[in-house]
């Protein structure tokens, strides 16, 4: 076998919040990328608006450094399972893995997922455990759990032989040794890495590539991105592209580009192992190969798990339809989450009986979320349904999937947690106490008692818990589960919002919306403590008189009212609401708008 020794290409994956971002950031900076006076921004790898944030890398990235002549190809990938589908396509690119584990929290389940993912692949992992600076890190025992994990998943003896890097990305430190006096920089990762990881294999034969990203811009167009594992490439030269379904297509390559550091620079060629950019393949989707028309063979194709949440996306049908949206009719909306397919793997899309509605389907509500939120900002407008949990029928038995959840919490907050999981179908198999209030627990739940749980999760840990959840497979449908949602407000006329009317609805409950805002009939404006739905006039103003009761009349006092995300409105609503979304405003309502047509289809027989 012929090896390529000036090269390394590498996966740096963890769990979400365990410093992956700001360990890349802390190899850039020391490789010497930047010029001397450049202003650098933490999390330079987290490019993307909503991840900045969110605090969380959703779409995976590629740069560069070069240590001692060694070029270093870094492959930052998403730590959120919602976006497992990034880290199985990239892992193709890679010859081995940094697996960083945090020192205090240690493996999660989203860490096991992709080392699961990587070992399978046959990745030389190294372990870094890092935040060993943390106040109350447990190192050795993250140690062991991390080598637990590797007893359970390794496909071969070999995978049990990793090294064990320490480190503070935050201060940009990585030792061999749990002490971070016994370094000042990342030196010894950097040694780790051209050490321990496989410089890229090259096979003799015609150009050969598998398409694992894809990009746009503006003047080059689509730009296919992945990892050479055959031949040569250059300017100018022939290739077939090859896809799905057996088609061939031929293109000519305009630009071949490489990553250094944030950039990407022209190269006259680019050869097996190196991972390119090229330029002029008009017609490419993520999981084809280019190949040399002298002999066209296709690599195999990146495999994606499953999606397990479903909503309906549809054009705006409000009274206030078109009034803030760029982008609002049916044929813009199916563009949009067409193209959106190209680069996002785990995401499907179907038509339904209602040419005006779509059907999508992903990973979890936080992935749907994401691709809403990112419609939203470049203009379009839509609604959206409740997400549902994707069933299917095996073996002439309704399936519902099944996930793993990973919950870490106070103490005192364990009841209402345990509380709430048990009203959603959970069963608990594992808890762990650490001695200092931190408690650490797992559940088996099915994914529709999953959803909405997040918002009150977070209410009811009052933002200090943290919890993940993984897909494990499917099992027999159990019973439904019975909304714990109370009763909605709802607008029963069109108008604006006026102080006297908000005020008399906040005295059934609290409102979602102030003085001064557009309603219409049928927009949910605020929650009441019964289980049933109340119609109200918040745009009903005081009769006028010409004697002044009291002087409280002169200004009524007024509950802020309450504002929710698109993640907290979609986990809000129930089946026959709907979410209006537009790049101004988030608003609930009802799918019927006519309180009379609520009324008579609650009535009918159907």
């Amino acid at each position: 076998m012929i090896y390529r020794n000036d090269i390394r290409n590498i996966a740096i994956i963890a769990h979400v919040d365990h410093g992956k971002t700001t360990m890349v950031d802390a190899l850039l900076k020391q490789s010497h990328i930047f010029r001397e006076n450049q202003a650098v921004t933490d999390c330079v790898m987290d490019s993307n608006p909503q991840e900045r944030e969110r605090g969380i890398t959703i779409m995976a990235k590629n740069t560069a450094v070069t240590y001692k002549g060694i070029k270093i190809n870094i492959i930052d990938t998403p730590g959120h399972a919602d976006f497992s589908g990034e880290v199985e396509r990239v892992i193709s690119m890679a010859d081995g893995c940094l697996l960083m584990v945090d020192a205090v929290e240690g493996p999660m389940p989203q860490t096991k997922y992709v080392l699961k993912q990587a070992l399978k692949n046959g990745l030389k992992p190294i372990v870094v455990i890092n935040k060993i600076d943390r106040e109350n890190a447990r190192i050795d025992e993250v140690f062991k759990l991390t080598q637990d994990l590797f007893m359970e998943l390794a496909t071969n003896e070999d995978q049990l032989d990793f090294p064990v890097l320490y480190a503070s990305g935050r201060q940009g430190i990585v030792v061999t040794k749990p002490f971070l006096s016994a370094g000042n920089d990342a030196s010894a990762l950097f040694e780790c890495i051209i050490d321990k990881i496989p410089p890229p294999r090259i096979e003799e034969g015609p150009f050969q590539m598998l398409v694992s990203n894809l990009d746009y811009d503006t003047h080059k167009g689509k730009i296919c991105i992945g990892r050479i594992f055959r031949g040569k490439i250059s300017p100018k030269s022939k290739v077939v592209c090859m896809y799905a379904d057996d088609r061939q297509r031929s293109f000519e390559v305009a630009e071949v580009l490489t990553y250094m550091g944030l950039k990407r620079i022209e190269i006259p060629e680019g050869q097996a192992g190196d991972i390119v950019a090229v330029t002029g393949i008009s017609e490419a989707n993520i999981g084809d190969t280019l190949s040399s028309p002298e002999k066209p063979e296709a690599l195999h194709r990146i495999e994606i798990g499953e999606p397990t949440v479903e909503m309906t996306i549809a054009v705006n049908t409000s009274p206030f339809s078109g009034r803030e949206g760029k982008f609002s009719t049916t044929r813009q909306i199916r563009e949009r989450l067409y193209k959106e397919l190209e680069v996002n793997l785990s995401l499907r899309v179907a038509d339904t009986e209602s040419p005006d509605t779509f059907l999508i389907k992903g990973r979890g509500e936080l992935h749907l979320a994401v691709l809403i939120e990112t419609m939203r900002r470049e203009g379009f407008e839509f609604q959206v349904s409740k997400p549902e949990a994707i069933t299917k029928t095996i073996d002439g038995q309704l399936m519902e999937p099944v996930e793993l959840l990973s919950i870490d919490v106070r103490s005192e907050y364990i009841g209402a947690v345990t509380e709430m999981l048990g009203k959603r179908q959970a069963e608990m198999r594992d808890m762990h106490n650490d001695g200092q209030n931190n408690v650490h627990l797992e559940f088996r739940i099915p994914t529709k008692g999953l959803i909405g749980f997040r918002s009150a999760f977070i209410t009811a840990t009052r933002g200090e818990g943290v919890m993940n959840s993984q897909f494990t497979g499917y099992e027999p449908w159990r019973k439904d589960i019975v909304s714990p949602r109370n009763g909605v407000i709802v607008s029963s006329e069109a108008g604006e919002a006026v102080a006297y009317g908000l005020n008399n609805a906040q005295g059934r409950g609290l409102t979602f919306v102030g003085p001064g805002t557009e309603v219409y009939e049928g927009m949910i404006i605020g929650t009441n403590p019964r289980t049933t739905d109340i119609a109200m006039n918040v745009c009903k103003e005081k009769k006028k008189t010409n004697i002044r009761s009291s002087t409280s009349d002169i200004a009524v006092k007024l509950t802020p009212p309450i504002i929710m995300s698109l993640e907290q409105s979609i986990d809000f609503i129930n089946r026959d609401e709907l979410v209006e979304v537009t790049p101004q405003n988030i608003r609930l309502r009802k799918k019927i708008l006519s309180e009379t047509m609520r009324l008579r289809d609650r009535k009918s027989p159907d």
